[in-house]
């Protein structure tokens, strides 16, 4: 048995990559082991009441030591790819210094996986920028951009051709609005015209990086990874439906315009100049430099209405929700797709990088985790993906989010998202009956 998805489903194609993801900080642990030095989040988790519980990296699932045991779980899952982070703070300590033991121990991930047939694929930031950075501005200092690039160079140097995808950012989103304008990401700030800057320079960071990774790694491909929430208007009203349109210049656009466009959404800094960056000429061509990927996360839609002229999120309260409190929705996905697909002419192949869900998951006395809600989230969701690509879209995979059971960041560890369920008091490893069936899908496909 498998999951239940349409005989005709284009992600039933022989070429179409199945995997699983996960993040350096929340799965790692050891963050004072072997030259790691401090990321922005290790001392937002250390600020009293930012993070659920005062939870913080430790011990996480303590992969930078079970790794070899985490790899061949991978192997028994039987995925084509493992979407990985590598940690910058293990990488470069100090501006212009190189920390041996970090690259060491991404070059044994890497080649541990190679080893077991799994196609390496690499983002270089998921949201833990090196503290020294931040003590210089964080990404309001445009400097941290060429500080991105230098790091990189260093790791794409060493790892090149190994990995066959690389990633320069994990949601440029959550670092620059969630950071720096709502506050409940590290930094922590709550300042709006913050957030533009930050954005910026993230972008800018990722087009000072990708002419480098490409020379260094000229047989891989390299892209960016983005999240969309799509925006539903609550009512039929013209209001309600401004309301959405304008929720999706920030929620759905704002990243993905200029890297395919070269141009910020078209007139929104115009009615907002207050918000507008420092922008040096020459930056818009370097962010707008072709990417041979976008990677698309995606958990949940919003549905707005018009307050003021503003847009409120209207809860749904009849609708199935996850332990985290998101809507299940997944005619969003398809609705996504689509709408990139007919918007950006450009649109380069694109990989579901990161979908699933957070549920109350307990082991039963028999040591099992029956966790059908989410098996029933990824049947539906990987349905909605095989319905996009019926209507054009050029899909290339899934990396179902995620491996095992992590820190959630500001949650902590109250949510759990993993195929894999952890005791991070034994750290015992249990595969869920979604992660059972993500597994029997896979082999069925692959005729195994």
């Amino acid at each position: 048995m498998s999951f239940n998805i349409p005989a005709d489903s284009p992600i039933r194609q022989p070429s179409f990559v199945y995997g699983v993801a996960t993040a350096a900080f929340q799965i790692e642990g050891d963050i004072h082991t072997d030259g790691r030095v401090d990321s922005i989040w290790d001392v937002f988790c250390r600020e009293p009441g930012r993070v659920l519980n005062a939870d913080n990296g430790e011990p996480a699932c303590q992969h930078y030591r079970l790794w070899e045991q985490d790899l061949d779980l991978l192997k028994d899952l039987g995925v084509d790819a493992y979407r990985l982070s590598i940690a910058w703070p293990r990488i470069v300590p100090a501006r212009g210094e190189v920390n041996e033991l970090g690259l060491a121990f991404y070059e044994r991930l890497i080649d541990g996986l190679i080893t077991r047939g799994i196609k390496p694929v690499v983002t270089l930031y998921h949201w833990d920028l090196p503290y020294y950075l931040e003590e210089k501005g964080g990404w309001l200092n445009r400097e941290t951009a060429y500080a991105f690039a230098e790091y990189a160079e260093v790791v794409v140097g060493r790892l090149g051709n190994k990995v066959t995808h690389w990633a320069t950012f994990n949601e440029p989103f959550c670092s620059s609005f969630l950071s720096y304008q709502i506050g409940v990401h590290a930094p922590g700030y709550q300042e709006p015209a913050w957030a533009y800057t930050a954005a910026h320079h993230l972008l800018l960071a990722h087009g000072l990086a990708l002419p480098i990774m490409r020379g260094l790694a000229p047989e891989s491909e390299h892209g960016i990874v983005l999240n969309f929430t799509p925006a539903y208007p609550a009512t039929d009203s013209a209001a309600d439906q401004a309301a959405a349109d304008r929720t999706d210049i920030i929620d759905t656009h704002w990243f993905i315009c200029p890297l395919l466009t070269g141009e910020y959404y078209a007139g929104y800094f115009d009615q907002h100049p207050e918000l507008k960056p420092v922008i040096f000429p020459g930056d818009m061509a370097l962010i707008s430099q072709t990417v041979d990927f976008i990677g698309v996360n995606f958990y949940t839609r919003h549905v707005v209405r018009d307050h003021n002229d503003a847009s409120e999120f209207v809860p749904q309260t009849g609708a199935e929700h996850t332990h985290i409190g998101w809507e299940v929705y997944p005619e969003a996905l398809t609705y996504l797709l689509v709408k990139l697909h007919q918007t950006y002419a450009n649109l380069p192949p694109m990989f579901i990088t990161e979908n699933g869900m957070a549920g109350d998951d307990h082991l039963t006395a028999d040591g099992k985790v029956n966790d059908e809600q989410r098996v029933r989230y990824y049947e539906r969701h990987l349905t909605a993906v095989g319905e996009a690509m019926k209507q054009g879209v050029d899909m290339r995979g899934y990396f179902a989010w995620s491996l095992m059971d992590n820190f959630e960041w500001a949650f902590g560890y109250s949510q759990r998202f993993g195929l894999v369920y952890v005791d991070y008091d034994t750290q015992e490893r249990t595969v869920k009956r979604s992660g059972e069936l993500y597994k029997a899908w896979i082999a069925e496909q692959r005729g195994r």
